[in-house]
């Protein structure tokens, strides 16, 4: 897929006579790429050593010593803490982050192969939901400047992006699945379901989460049209007498949407990567309950190899974005600055 973004990219900075440029800043960026997943990879790892106490205390008290000091060798604890960095380390580079803990037999790979369709879902669902909202409120709000629509629309994006996603979850569940009885409590669906069928068990988690991608949209689209607004071409339009929705759907919109495209990448690896605390109040079994669950029991592989996963995902998705910001707006040059 980069292959097909360099050259795509390429053809886009020869016409603009920047080709040069744009190989230092995609190999630069490239580096710096690298360089943050090993300081993400380094930090993790040694916040987690110098936690006191390891994973194996509290399993392994009641056992006899032989047994526990075969644990401790089975998982490198019984090294000193750089051979542990370094096995660590080169362990990442072939992709082995080891078995888990508190799953035997299960390994970081086998742990998202499995879980990661439920985490999709939800993540797709809430996004597609939140940003249609938002951009109709969006436009909506900038259509309406001034007035309490306008005020009444920002205030709510505010307020509902303020309030902690675990908190507005368990007040869904206490209203709607408790008191109403409208929707499960808590459960997902699995087998043939799992993609496009329980719709009922999805409901909640959906509006829980999707708060965020819709205040975040509303207002940066509200902002990247009042900007686009005072442009001269806008007033051109008006000056040859087009009426206000051919001005906004055919010059506004258009232009105002350079900003939700460059920020849309973000959204998508965002929603793949899950909703840690959705899922753990609604106990759906996607790969965010499980990273909680190791968080709380210590178990040092799947802590390292999901946070390695999902930094990376995020990384990679931004490296992209940087290199196709330029294609999506001819007025960025990658030698800096707007021209």
């Amino acid at each position: 897929m980069l292959k097909y973004v360099f050259a795509f990219m390429s053809e886009v900075m020869i016409i603009n006579g920047e080709e040069n440029n744009l190989k230092k800043y995609a190999i630069r960026r490239f580096l710096e790429m690298l360089l943050t997943l090993f300081t993400v990879a380094t930090a993790t790892f040694f916040l987690l050593a110098i936690v006191p106490g390891d994973p194996l205390t509290e399993r392994t008290e009641k056992l006899p010593p032989q047994i526990r000091q075969n644990l401790y060798k089975k998982y490198g604890l019984d090294k000193p803490i750089m051979e542990r960095y370094v096995i660590t380390m080169k362990g990442l580079l072939h992709g082995n982050f080891g078995e888990s803990i508190l799953y035997p037999g299960q390994t970081v790979q086998s742990i998202i192969k499995e879980k990661l369709p439920a985490s999709a879902r939800l993540g797709l669902q809430q996004m597609v939901l939140g940003i249609s909202l938002g951009l109709l409120l969006g436009i909506i709000a900038a259509m309406k400047r001034g007035t309490w629509i306008d005020y009444s629309i920002v205030t709510s994006a505010v307020l509902v992006i303020s309030i902690p996603q675990l908190i507005f979850g368990l007040w869904l569940q206490k209203i709607f699945a408790g008191q109403l009885d409208l929707f499960p409590v808590i459960g997902w669906p699995k087998g043939k379901d799992l993609w496009l069928g329980g719709w009922k068990y999805t409901v909640l988690p959906t509006i829980t989460g999707c708060f965020v991608y819709l205040a975040t949209y509303a207002r940066l689209l509200k902002t990247s049209m009042l900007d686009v607004v005072n442009n001269d071409y806008i007033l051109t339009a008006k000056s040859k007498g087009l009426t206000n929705r051919q001005i906004i759907f055919k010059h506004t919109l258009r232009n105002s949407f350079i900003p939700i495209i460059t920020i849309l990448p973000m959204s998508v690896g965002m929603c793949i990567t899950g909703s840690f605390f959705i899922e753990r109040v609604f106990s759906i079994p996607g790969i965010g309950m499980y990273y909680v669950d190791a968080v709380n029991g210590r178990d040092l592989p799947i802590i390292m190899g999901q946070t390695i996963i999902l930094s990376a995902m995020y990384i990679v998705i931004i490296f992209i974005t940087d290199l196709l910001y330029t294609a999506v707006d001819p007025r960025i040059r990658i030698s800096g600055g707007k021209g």
